[in-house]
């Protein structure tokens, strides 16, 4: 992200846009949105959204100039811990996101206003909850008017939810192929043949991708007034979505490492030991953001979020993601963030121009990195070789906590049943002159009872 200047990303609305000055991160309000925002402050909407946690909080920044004549004011939100987008997130967090975008709706309604978007990129986790962060986002309601974001709403949330729940969990990843929303002619296409039997999904997916198609060559202007419902109407539209919503589920199973903990070689006397060590590496170097990577359901996410430090869980395997996020909201956690990830693949920088969404890499680097029991999946079952490993690492932290596994450990014996063992650089001294070359090694413990040794590293400058 730039020091200063317009965010790449902020440039659909022309009510506003986000752009940073010194590092701080401010929203420019233009005129024409004056009405709306007015509208929104002084009707106590904004108050009551940010107090139930669903809208980030903002001051005014009266002391910023506005960067061109449009501009009517500018504001200072809240920023955010960690942007992360809806293909990286769970199920339930995808879910959950859906709904606090219906709750807003349904809250704005009755203050006279409505959401004109309703883009799984407005909403971010919050102190572990799911927030909208922009606050442009509202209108004014007009009696008679259709909600102007239904499509959107649909394309962005409820088909990618149906499709992991009905099909599949991986085809989140559509969402990362097509950055509007899942197209509901493809949802409805992909879709069994038993959701047109769903009286909501028949609805919203299917039946409302016919009528897609079918006015697809024709001029639809809603807010002519051609299209009039009602509030009411407008309503049960949003119950009836809620509805949708809540009675898509997925139970996180049948994947290769959501019961990782559970299979795991280490022993007890191993295990605590490793926590013990990355809880008192945290502490020792106070890091502000972590990035867990492999972090599995979370144990080792949650010691060094344990040093006040906002922690990044990320892991390949949606169903260990999905456990760690329910955990996430079981606790009321406020510092640990699930996300699914694959380091072999991770996320690009998408949208116009391949800027308007970050890729993983440009959202960093951070204060320390956890990278534990992952260097053996990444040099053995992806060929990876290890000074390039080291590049990996020292491009994204200052502090790396890093596990070398040998190749005698059973886990590392299990990658090699099926495949020719190619790797004669893979040892502990292979791996540290690899590393060496990015990183000072300040530490190197043994974990107890077992084979792995633990690594504190800081890269070098």
């Amino acid at each position: 992200m730039p020091k200063t200047g317009q965010l790449s990303a902020s440039f659909r609305d022309p009510s506003g846009f986000l752009f940073t000055d010194n590092g701080i991160l401010y929203r420019q309000i233009n005129r024409v949105y004056s009405k709306d925002y007015a509208r929104l402050m002084d009707s106590g909407l904004y108050e009551r959204l940010v107090k139930a946690g669903l809208l980030i909080p903002h001051i005014e920044a009266d002391q910023i100039s506005v960067k061109s004549d449009a501009g009517l004011k500018v504001i200072q939100p809240e920023r955010v811990s960690f942007i992360s987008y809806p293909y990286e997130w769970s199920f339930s967090q995808l879910k959950d996101a859906a709904l606090a975008t219906l709750s807003i709706q349904k809250r704005a309604l009755k203050m006279d206003m409505s959401l004109k978007d309703a883009s799984a990129y407005n909403i971010q986790f919050v102190r572990g909850k799911a927030a909208l962060i922009d606050t442009l986002s509202f209108e004014i309601y007009k009696e008679g008017q259709p909600w102007t974001a239904y499509k959107q709403f649909c394309q962005h949330f409820l088909a990618p939810l149906a499709l992991m729940s009905y099909r599949d969990v991986r085809l989140s990843q559509l969402l990362r192929v097509y950055i509007d929303g899942v197209p509901l002619d493809l949802a409805s296409g992909l879709l069994p043949a038993k959701t047109k039997f769903n009286f909501s999904l028949l609805t919203h997916v299917h039946i409302h991708a016919r009528a897609q198609k079918r006015y697809s060559d024709k001029v639809i202007a809603p807010r002519t007034g051609t299209l009039r419902v009602s509030r009411q109407a407008m309503i049960g539209l949003i119950e009836s979505l809620e509805t949708a919503v809540r009675n898509l589920t997925w139970k996180p199973a049948g994947t290769e490492w959501g019961d990782y903990y559970e299979n795991t070689n280490y022993s007890d006397s191993a295990f605590e030991h490793k926590k013990i060590l990355v809880r008192e590496w945290s502490v020792e170097k106070k890091p502000a953001l972590v990035w867990d990577f492999g972090g599995n359901t979370g144990i080792f996410s949650r010691e060094a979020a344990s040093s006040g430090a906002f922690t990044v869980s990320f892991d390949i395997d949606p169903a260990a993601v999905e456990q760690n996020y329910r955990i996430v909201k079981s606790n009321k956690e406020q510092n640990v963030l699930p996300l699914v990830l694959d380091l072999t693949n991770p996320s690009p920088s998408i949208g116009w121009n391949n800027t308007e969404r970050d890729s993983f890499g440009a959202r960093g680097p951070v204060d320390m990195a956890l990278a534990l029991a992952v260097i053996h999946h990444l040099a053995i079952s992806n060929n990876v070789p290890l000074p390039q490993l080291a590049d990996f690492f020292s491009a994204h932290c200052k502090w790396l906590v890093i596990e070398f596994v040998p190749k005698s450990d059973s886990q590392v014996q299990r990658l090699l049943t099926s495949r020719e063992d190619i790797f004669p650089n893979y040892t502990r001294e292979g791996f540290e002159a690899a590393f060496s070359s990015r990183f000072t090694i300040n530490k190197a413990e043994s974990v107890r009872d077992s084979e792995r040794t633990l690594y504190l590293m800081e890269a070098r400058s």
